[in-house]
C-alpha cells in the first residue's frame, strides 16, 4: 500500500520557550537561537525529496518552514502553505503566563494541566482530547493528498506530542517519555490506517554548533 512520508518539525526556539512562558496561539517570533536552528534544520533537509511544506500560520513555525523551503534544492521556488489546523494548543486564559505564575495563581488548573486531564481545558482554550482530534483530522486531510510522496509539517510542541501519541497509539493522559526538541527532525509514515513512527528527535544537525548564538540557551 502506498504511504505518505512525513517530516514533522517543531519550530525553532523563542524567548518565551526560554522563559517557560505559555505561548499557545499567541504569535511569538523566533529568537536568535531559533533562527539559527531553523537555518540548521533547513540545511539538514536540503537534499530531501519534498512535494509540499505545510506550516502553522504562527510566525515561529512559519519562519522555520520558510527556512526549510529556501534551503531545499528541489522546493525553493515554491511557497509554504499555512494551515491553522497545525496551530499550537489554545491555552486560553493561561497564555502569556509563565509556569511559575500559573502554579501560584491557578493551582487547580495547574493540577489538571500537569495531570494531563483529557477533558480539562483552560478558559477559552482547548482540551487535550479536542487538540488530538484537530491534529488527527488535519494530518489525515493533508497526508491523503500525497500518497507516495514526502511532505513537511512544521508546527509546535503540542502538535508534535499529539503526532507521537497517534503514531504509537498512546492516550493523551499517558505520561510523556519522549523529547520535543526545537527544530528536531521527526519522521512518520501515514497510510489510510493511520500514522506509524519511523524516527524521532533527531538533532544531529546541531552537533557542530560553533556558529550558534551565545546569548541564549536552548530548551
Amino acid at each position: 500500500m502506498e504511504a505518505t512520508r512525513i517530516l514533522a518539525i517543531r519550530h525553532g526556539e523563542t524567548a518565551w520557550n526560554v522563559d517557560t512562558r505559555i505561548q499557545g496561539q499567541l504569535d511569538i517570533g523566533l529568537n536568535p537561537m531559533g533562527q539559527w536552528q531553523a537555518q540548521r534544520v533547513g540545511q539538514a533537509l536540503a537534499h530531501e525529496p519534498v512535494t509540499a511544506i505545510y506550516s502553522s500560520d504562527l510566525s515561529r513555525a512559519f519562519d522555520t518552514a520558510q527556512a526549510i523551503a529556501q534551503a531545499n534544492r528541489a522546493y525553493a521556488a515554491r511557497p509554504v502553505t499555512p494551515h491553522t489546523g497545525l496551530r499550537e494548543r489554545h491555552f486560553g486564559h493561561l497564555q502569556g503566563h509563565t509556569w511559575e505564575q500559573i502554579e501560584t495563581d491557578w493551582p487547580e488548573d495547574t493540577r489538571l494541566w500537569r495531570g494531563r486531564d483529557p477533558h480539562w481545558s483552560p478558559v477559552g482554550g482547548e482540551s487535550l482530547t479536542v487538540l488530538r482530534a484537530r491534529i488527527e483530522d488535519c494530518v489525515n486531510a493533508l497526508a491523503a493528498q500525497h500518497l507516495g510522496e514526502q511532505i513537511v509539517l512544521v508546527a509546535h510542541g503540542g502538535v508534535m506530542d499529539a503526532l507521537y501519541r497517534l503514531a504509537t497509539n498512546q492516550s493523551v493522559e499517558a505520561p510523556r517519555t519522549w523529547h520535543l526538541g526545537n527544530a528536531a527532525i521527526n519522521r512518520l509514515l501515514w497510510t489510510p490506517q493511520g500514522l506509524s513512527l519511523v524516527g524521532w528527535g533527531d538533532v544531529s544537525h546541531f552537533d557542530d554548533a560553533h556558529d550558534a548564538p551565545r546569548d541564549e540557551t536552548t530548551t
